[in-house]
């Protein structure tokens, strides 16, 4: 997992128009870094997650700041499928997330934070 965490962290953009472009900039990096992933894996009908490596670390993107109980609770439905052994929510601006949820380690990156942007 912390492979993965080093290997977003290296992300720097200014201004994310969409989500795609975040999933574009992930992409480059887990590839950079070569770690195996596979991206919008469907976990069960209406469950896809974004980012799944082999490892089965779990990466959610969501750009702004989105709804965080339908962030936590789409978080915590993925870390219920047994595929998934850790999740990362890769956010534009820093969620206060558990460290755990269903057993499994949870970890929030804060895209802002990185920028120099946010004190989070």
């Amino acid at each position: 997992m912390e492979q993965v965490i080093s290997a977003i962290k290296r992300i720097r953009c200014h201004v994310i128009t969409d989500e795609y472009k975040l999933h574009n900039m992930i992409a480059q990096q887990l590839t950079a870094a070569g770690i195996s992933f596979k991206h919008e894996v469907p976990l069960a009908p209406r469950n896809r997650i974004d980012f799944l490596t082999d490892d089965g670390i779990g990466i959610e993107a969501k750009k702004g700041k989105p709804n965080e109980q339908s962030v936590f609770k789409q978080l915590e439905r993925y870390t219920g499928f047994d595929e998934v052994k850790g999740l990362i929510l890769v956010i534009e601006r820093y969620m206060d997330l558990p460290e755990i949820i269903n057993g499994k380690p949870v970890v929030s990156i804060g895209l802002r934070k990185l920028w120099g942007i946010s004190s989070r």
